[in-house]
């Protein structure tokens, strides 16, 4: 008789969770692997808290700082949970930073700011909607492979940033908007972008993991002609899923012009690096067919804190990402001798 899944499972379909061969195998059923994963990520963790509060004790554990981790790290992690969609499904999407500074200096015009509070707000989650629809038009129906088609789209998005603010700075002055960044707006000492990031987090476990959309994601990802058989729309789902990376991004826009209080090109500089190394070290595999929400936000917060160690201790930009490159490296590696030990590669 069929065992009900266990918790460790829950991150990972019903249908790839393995169990162990007959006669007392060695084999581990997947959810366990993904708990271990998980495990190990929240080790590494605490191990760059221990090395961040005895390097600068006082200036890394200070509330304050703490605080800017978290909110730094709810930025990326917001786009990070698109991100963790689209490679599920076996895309990608490579101009996720772009889309970020396109709605973020989009929102931030004179026109727009004359709208207020809902105008700002509405306007960046159109144009990432707007992104991830032609984006989504041009892979699932125009048949572009995505690395191609998001790549088009970062160069497009930044070109019209750029020419949007003609290289300037856009200063936000609606207060409304403004206010959401400051002390007195935080609750339980909690900044409102970390309770965003959780909202967000929720939502998509939820709908990874118990929705229909989820499961048909995973099957996209695992066997694109395997799910259109079963009956699944499969250019219909990839449109969705780009949209979805979309509506991430804009939402991630308006995050950051609260917390920077301005609009500008440069914006989401690298974030397609950060969100796509974040959810492969995560766990989700590249190739497709496996994701984790739970592991991609601790890969978020584990390269948010790396970041601040490094900047609290005065070290170079350029050693960050070394470091960055080295562990989506090592996190690669990890991922394909999984694959190969467990006979699924």
């Amino acid at each position: 008789m069929t065992q009900p899944a266990s918790p460790a499972q829950q991150d990972a379909p019903t249908s790839l969770v393995k169990s162990p061969p007959a006669g007392g195998g060695s084999r581990r059923p997947l959810g366990m692997r993904l708990d271990v994963r998980n495990l190990s990520l929240l080790g590494v963790l605490a191990a760059l808290i221990v090395v961040g509060g005895f390097t600068k004790p006082d200036e890394f554990l200070a509330t304050s700082n703490l605080q800017l981790v978290l909110t730094q790290a709810s930025i990326i992690g917001v786009v990070t949970v698109g991100m963790t969609f689209v490679i599920t499904s076996g895309g990608i999407d490579l101009s996720v930073g772009a889309m970020v500074a396109l709605a973020s200096v989009w929102a931030t015009t004179l026109a727009t700011q004359e709208y207020g509070f809902a105008g700002i707000l509405f306007t960046a989650i159109i144009v990432g909607l707007g992104c991830g629809l032609v984006n989504g038009l041009l892979i699932a129906y125009g048949g572009m492979v995505p690395f191609i088609a998001t790549i088009a789209m970062l160069a497009s998005a930044r070109g019209l940033a750029l020419q949007i603010t003609d290289g300037k700075t856009q200063i936000v002055t609606v207060d409304s908007v403004l206010d959401l960044g400051v002390k007195d707006a935080y609750i339980l000492g909690i900044p409102p972008l970390v309770l965003v990031f959780a909202a967000v987090v929720v939502i998509g476990w939820l709908v990874l993991n118990r929705t229909t959309f989820g499961r048909r994601t995973f099957a996209v990802g695992g066997n694109a002609e395997a799910a259109r058989l079963a009956g699944i729309d499969v250019k219909r789902q990839r449109l969705y899923l780009y949209l979805l990376s979309g509506l991430c991004c804009g939402i991630a826009a308006f995050m950051l012009v609260v917390l920077s209080g301005s609009g500008q090109n440069t914006n989401g500089n690298l974030y397609e690096l950060d969100a796509i190394a974040a959810a492969i070290i995560g766990g989700t595999l590249l190739s497709g067919g496996r994701g984790t929400i739970v592991g991609s936000v601790l890969g978020v917060l584990i390269f948010t804190t790396i970041t601040n160690i490094f900047a609290l201790n005065n070290l170079e930009s350029a050693v960050q990402q070394i470091a960055k490159g080295a562990i989506i490296v090592a996190a690669v590696l990890v991922q394909h001798r999984t694959l190969r030990n467990s006979g699924e590669a």
